[in-house]
């Protein structure tokens, strides 16, 4: 189906609010200081083909969303227009590898759009000068910033982002493989920290590593609070989906323990929050507005969780739209909220996928 844009189709959501009661305590709504969504969704644009993550571009009001088996970067342009910026060169998609998480970063050579991708080899980083002009933007040559991490058909992780400290983080599936996650020579089953070209940053936990934090099975999303505290949302196996507090250095426990801890160890640490992998199955984060918000695939829904004395979770957008893989902060006091039916594991509807502008407000 053609890509429309936000003036042809308006949402027809109404958004319900539901207790989460998944915690091993039990757990109460989002309290009443928090933001949540109100309101129905406007659909900013339809037609998409297996997005995977949204790069808002700030002061050109451009947008960049990726499309994980075409391999294409697309820009939702200041007039609410969608085309294609570029193809990013060597993508080989299978199963759930493909062209992933886009990120951008602006230093005095311009604009950088990076991407996390999978080859025909491996899953790799790479990067590319973003040319032209919003409306008009195109990709220039490709240059590597980070190659070598396994692949497989599923557990590729794939989440990039710039921390508030100015380092590259990349969320690292297992590959499949779960005693990767706890090998401190293997960057699989780990979330890394680099410079913008890929080095080791001087005061990463382990010296000469890219390593971050390890344990993990297929972490999908990392966000930072107002305080700069990085949180990490993750695929568990057949139980629980974590949120995860990522300290440097610590472990999270895959595959020795899945959401909270049953092993007497020690250095493990335990998630924040969980979620049965019904209700959940999570991809995008975001923060805004004192929450964090998440983005699930399998549950199908978006969550509001508020760390505080007592982590409490609610839910929005409940089955409406069918799988979320990506949430972003968008304008004024909205979030972006990116479907996945297209994917080969939902089921896609006449107008799939879609990006969605939703509102937030403060409850009460």
């Amino acid at each position: 189906m053609p890509r429309v844009a936000a003036t042809v189709i308006a949402g027809a959501l109404s958004v319900m609010l539901l207790a989460a009661c998944s915690s091993p305590t039990k757990s109460v709504p989002v309290p009443a200081s928090a933001s949540h969504p109100v309101g129905k969704p406007t659909v900013l644009v339809s037609g998409l083909d297996a997005p995977w993550s949204i790069l808002r571009l700030g002061d050109s009001d451009s947008t960049l969303i990726s499309e994980r088996d075409t391999a294409h970067i697309e820009e939702l342009t200041p007039s609410g227009k969608l085309r294609t910026v570029g193809t990013v060169p060597g993508v080989v998609a299978s199963g759930e590898g493909g062209l992933l998480g886009i990120e951008a970063l602006h230093d005095d050579d311009g604009t950088w759009v990076y991407a996390y991708t999978t080859t025909a080899t491996d899953n790799r980083i790479v990067r590319m000068p973003l040319v032209g002009s919003p409306g008009n933007y195109g990709l220039g040559a490709v240059s590597t910033v980070l190659t070598g991490l396994a692949k497989a058909g599923n557990h590729n992780g794939g989440r990039i982002k710039f921390g508030p400290d100015g380092m590259l983080y990349a969320t690292v599936g297992d590959a499949g493989q779960p005693d990767r996650a706890q090998d401190p020579a293997s960057l699989n089953g780990k979330i890394l920290r680099m410079t913008s070209t890929g080095e080791v940053p001087a005061d990463n936990p382990t010296k000469g590593s890219l390593v971050y934090s390890m344990g993990h099975r297929n972490p999908q999303g990392i966000a930072w609070d107002s305080q700069g505290q990085l949180w990490a949302a993750e695929f568990g196996q057949d139980t629980w989906d974590e949120l995860n507090r990522i300290v440097g250095g610590a472990n999270y426990g895959w595959p020795t323990v899945e959401g909270f801890g049953t092993s007497s160890s020690s250095r493990f640490t335990d998630p924040v929050y969980e979620w049965p992998t019904d209700d959940a199955s999570p991809s995008g984060l975001a923060f805004a507005d004192g929450s964090l918000f998440l983005a699930a695939l399998r549950g199908e829904r978006l969550w509001t969780v508020h760390v505080g004395t007592k982590t409490t979770a609610s839910a929005s957008l409940i089955g409406e739209y069918g799988r979320l893989r990506d949430v972003v902060p968008g304008p004024g006091n909205t979030l972006w909220v990116l479907t996945n039916n297209t994917d080969g594991r939902g089921t896609a509807g006449k107008y799939d996928d879609r990006l969605l502008q939703v509102r937030l407000t403060a409850a009460g």
